[in-house]
């Protein structure tokens, strides 16, 4: 387990740290799609510098030495960044659909002001999602064993409504927004004339790869959290087995994992970075080339 962590952050750390960059700086005009990737750039770099905490705890044998407050940050960041990841994933969904389907009268509505406003609700929405975290016990001492920071929690009331309530709404809700949404526009560009079809393949491609990798971020990186998330809390009410200590560990792993798979989106979420992308590889071949010819 601390192995993958370790690969996660080698990779996430310099990937959403370019990304990041490129969204800020080399790209003037901002569009939409560009707000929330910079946005989502954002939450991944945030979460990837509270990694090294994770990694120690892990290789420590699950032995928590940094205190109470510590654990309770990393616990509210986790969820933070997984929801708020969502959410801006699900608004791209939106916004892609609203290009799509109506190219003209979007216009208005899709502008980089409004990008920014829905990109500030979205980390209001999350910060009161999670900011709670922050008042419950995450460390709990076993024996032989240590202090446990989030794997094994008291049961509280507080925990199956709070935990029931963040997966509907910070999950379940954005996961059929996103699969609406790509559904549709894969089926606008399918079902256009003729003459626009040939114009429009390229967009279906990048559509369908966009929407396969979305998918697969829910599907591999947050749906185990949360599944298990539910389970557990329905386990509490209905009063049966709650021994999914063990599986959660390994879903937390892989819903950190969203942070590398990330970079996928940004360049087939944005024409913008793709273009940018595709410019500084082609500028290093050439500069290659010219260095080349002139040895």
């Amino acid at each position: 387990m601390p192995s993958l962590y370790i690969i996660i952050l080698l990779i996430s750390l310099p990937l959403n740290a370019l990304a990041l960059v490129t969204f800020t700086c080399r790209i003037r005009e901002k569009k939409p799609a560009v707000i929330y990737m910079s946005h989502l750039a954002c939450v991944d770099l945030l979460f990837t510098l509270l990694l090294p905490l994770k990694i120690h705890y892990q290789l420590n044998a699950s032995d928590w030495v940094f205190g109470e407050a510590a654990c309770r940050v990393l616990t509210a960041a986790y969820y933070c960044y997984m929801y708020c990841s969502i959410l801006l994933m699900m608004c791209t969904s939106l916004d892609r659909l609203l290009a799509v389907a109506f190219p003209i009268a979007s216009l208005t509505w899709r502008s980089a002001r409004k990008a920014t406003c829905i990109c500030v609700l979205v980390w209001l929405l999350t910060l009161a999602g999670t900011v709670p975290l922050l008042s419950i016990t995450q460390t709990f001492k076993i024996k032989d064993v240590g202090i446990t920071c989030h794997d094994v929690l008291y049961q509280k009331e507080l925990y199956v409504y709070l935990f029931s309530i963040l997966s509907c709404i910070y999950f379940f809700l954005p996961l059929v927004v996103t699969l609406v949404s790509y559904s549709t526009i894969i089926y606008v560009l399918t079902n256009k004339p003729d003459h626009l079809a040939t114009s429009s393949s390229g967009m279906e491609r990048r559509a369908v790869i966009m929407a396969i990798a979305v998918l697969s971020v829910f599907v591999m990186c947050f749906a185990p959290t949360n599944g298990i998330l539910f389970y557990h809390c329905v386990s509490l009410v209905t009063g049966g087995s709650t021994e999914e200590g063990k599986y959660y560990v390994i879903a937390v792993c892989l819903g950190s994992a969203s942070v590398f798979l990330d970079p996928l989106l940004y360049y087939y979420g944005s024409s913008q970075c793709r273009e940018k992308i595709i410019s500084l590889i082609w500028w290093r071949k050439t500069k290659s080339t010219t260095t080349l010819s002139n040895a």
